[in-house]
């Protein structure tokens, strides 16, 4: 496996590949849920290519771009062992010679962002988009895996993909739990051991909201006043309905609806995300 922390190399050593490309975009900190994704990239293609890189211009204003957590080498070893070829964690300067405010960005529309997560924070998607069509651009890949627990950043890379016509297969792969239901995110290293207790509630309330619908609570009120009992030692963003297919708000649930919070903890102000489809 090689470590590449230059374009030039990592383009070099692409042309030289023979087969399929799978590629794993990451911000490092791994742990089994990323690890999933390499499996199944692993088991699909001839060659994977995980990025580690702490993209600045998707974090906002306030939020943990100095905090967030870094360990190059043991994500290393992990991708290593894992059948990786190729581990690509450049520096910033590298990946964006120029100042945030003079690049060009692909800017999803108004109608994916403005709301959930993109309504919390302005700008984050445009980071997001921007960055992953460069891994796109210079990976060559034929497929790239992204987690569902990232639900709407999921389905916004998806459209980027159908709307600009990139050569690509966009994989999704499961949520990844511990195994008391919290859904894995390099964030829980913030938490503290109160917290962790505390953020169980968010994966109990989905989990809730799921039972009640099968049990026939077929409104949203039912399950918002359910979740938002549940979840009152947390900082509630969001929770909300919205299709599965289009992300688009539902007043009325049904099978293809999904089901999505965003909550903060009192001690340390993580931000945890998590969602579930009430019926599967």
């Amino acid at each position: 496996m090689k470590i590449i922390d230059n374009i030039k190399e990592l383009k070099e050593e692409i042309k030289k590949l023979q087969g399929s490309v799978g590629l794993v975009p990451t911000m490092g900190a791994l742990h089994n849920g990323h690890k999933s994704l390499i499996d199944k990239a692993v088991a699909e293609n001839d060659n994977v290519v995980v990025s580690i890189f702490v993209n600045p211009i998707q974090f906002c204003a306030g939020e943990d771009l100095d905090k967030y957590p870094r360990q190059l080498q043991k994500d290393a070893e992990l991708c290593e062992n894992s059948g990786v070829k190729i581990v690509f964690a450049p520096k910033v300067s590298e990946m964006y010679q120029e100042d945030k405010n003079n690049l060009t960005l692909i800017c999803p529309p108004y109608s994916v962002v403005d709301k959930l997560c993109g309504k919390s924070r302005a700008g984050h998607f445009d980071g997001v988009c921007s960055v992953v069509a460069k891994l796109f651009n210079l990976t060559k890949a034929n497929r790239a895996y992204f987690g569902q627990k990232d639900a709407q950043q999921l389905f916004i890379i998806q459209k980027m993909v159908r709307d600009l016509d990139f050569d690509i297969e966009i994989v999704p792969c499961p949520i990844v739990r511990e195994k008391d239901n919290l859904a894995l995110s390099s964030r829980n290293k913030y938490l503290s051991e109160n917290e962790r207790k505390i953020a169980l509630n968010i994966s109990k309330s989905l989990f809730e909201a799921k039972r009640l619908y099968k049990e026939g609570a077929l409104t949203k009120r039912a399950i918002i006043d359910n979740s938002l009992k549940l979840m009152s030692d947390l900082d509630v963003e969001y929770i909300e309905f919205v299709d599965k297919n289009t992300f688009v708000e539902q007043d009325e649930i049904n099978n293809n609806t999904l089901v999505l919070i965003a909550a903060k903890t009192p001690e340390t102000n993580t931000r945890l995300i998590d969602n579930i489809l009430l019926w599967e």
